[in-house]
């Protein structure tokens, strides 16, 4: 055999190994498919093409045998026989064909008309196992996607509508304090040097509520959209958290209140974190204690320890705690569990939704328990870095 035919039976022989790998193993496999429903709509056609001529063959060899053995009534009885035969088969076929393939064809024509009216809660009921099957499982999961992209739409912008409500309302009160007592001012109100004084001040913590809050607000959208620049190095977590007790409890000591810290660790496991913005993100936390805490007394307990493959670091306090019904808002942007509290304290409401979007760039997670009357606790969980922790 010359060589270039026998490489074209080979490479012929490898096309069809191909194809009936990927009929043994492609997407009808995958879904669970029984392989004879595999061809259902090229049996059908194949069988249709090569019945007609043996049906054809078959009846003029019938009555050649019929005209040969058996008289012209015998005749006339055999064929309405075959006639009432080919009728039911016919009238069996077109049924199972109607039940198979028109009908779900109809149902899925019904579901792309939904879809193209924008309703994508729609769900074609099918049992057929062949292409018309396949087909609708994939127009099920196209609608259920729609779906699900819709409600994402439709959360997204009921959130922006939200956001841009709340800074309106959140930039409004501070400037429209500042303009009073600028007009008041002006026009002669502030008649000592007292009353200027005042006024002043006013004005002054007005203009750096507004600054802390367009800081939050560009920390938060570079957050939102992967765009802060993290600078990521791994250090031994409890040697960190060391130089920021010291820090923290220094400023809790002038604020009257009281900071606790116990370490439970068996090693100074490494970590990967950004410092600053770690330290950004608990001093969040320890801020919310602080604004709602006691005015007198307040007490903040940090223990860190490790579970599994988390550092854990427990914040809690002795806190008014917070409501069940408010527990799972409180990472919400904006959200204040006490609005006419907060606001002397001048809060921006972005703090603790910060405080997440950071802990989670860590690759860590955020929780909250709390109960009313005694306090709340926050726990930090970071993961330890593995390759570090290996060569210790």
């Amino acid at each position: 055999m010359p060589d270039n035919l026998k490489w074209t039976n080979q490479y012929h022989k490898h096309l069809r190994a191909r194809a009936m790998t990927r009929r043994g193993h492609g997407w009808d496999a995958g879904r669970g498919r029984h392989p004879r429903h595999h061809k259902e709509f090229h049996r059908y056609h194949k069988v249709v093409r090569i019945s007609r001529p043996l049906v054809f063959i078959f009846y003029l060899l019938m009555i050649y045998l019929l005209f040969s053995w058996a008289g012209y009534k015998a005749i006339g009885i055999i064929l309405a026989v075959l006639i009432s035969i080919k009728e039911i088969s016919q009238l069996y076929f077109l049924w199972r064909l109607d039940k198979r393939i028109f009908e779900p064809i109809v149902k899925l024509n019904a579901g792309v008309q939904e879809i193209a009216k924008g309703n994508y809660n729609v769900s074609i009921a099918s049992d057929v196992e062949n292409e018309i099957g396949l087909l609708i499982d994939s127009f099920n999961e196209m609608a259920r996607k729609l779906a699900a992209g819709e409600k994402l739409h439709q959360d997204y912008e009921e959130n922006r509508k939200n956001l841009i409500a709340s800074i309106s309302h959140d930039l409004k009160t501070p400037i429209a304090a500042i303009q009073g007592y600028i007009e008041a001012i002006l026009a002669g109100a502030a008649d000592s040097r007292d009353k200027l004084e005042k006024y002043l001040q006013v004005i002054d913590n007005n203009t750096a509520y507004v600054n802390r809050l367009i800081d939050d607000l560009l920390l938060f959208s570079q957050l939102d959209i992967k765009k802060l620049d993290f600078k990521f190095e791994t250090l031994e977590f409890e040697a960190y958290m060391n130089d920021l007790i010291e820090e923290l409890r220094f400023e809790l000591n002038e604020r009257g209140a009281r900071l606790e810290y116990r370490v439970d660790l068996n090693h100074n496991y490494p970590v990967a974190i950004d410092g600053k913005r770690f330290y950004q993100a608990l001093r969040n936390i320890v801020g919310n204690a602080v604004k709602y805490g006691p005015e007198s007394g307040l007490t903040l307990k940090l223990e860190l320890n490790r579970q599994g493959e988390f550092l854990c670091l427990a914040i809690s306090d002795n806190g008014p705690g917070i409501p069940e019904d408010k527990l799972e808002h409180i990472f919400e942007r904006f959200y204040r569990i006490d609005r006419e509290r907060t606001k002397d304290l001048m809060s921006t409401g972005l703090g603790l939704a910060i405080a997440r979007e950071l802990i989670e760039a860590h690759r860590g997670r955020i929780e909250a328990a709390s109960q009313v009357g005694q306090g709340s606790c926050f726990t930090i969980y970071l993961p330890v870095n593995r390759e570090e922790q290996s060569s210790l």
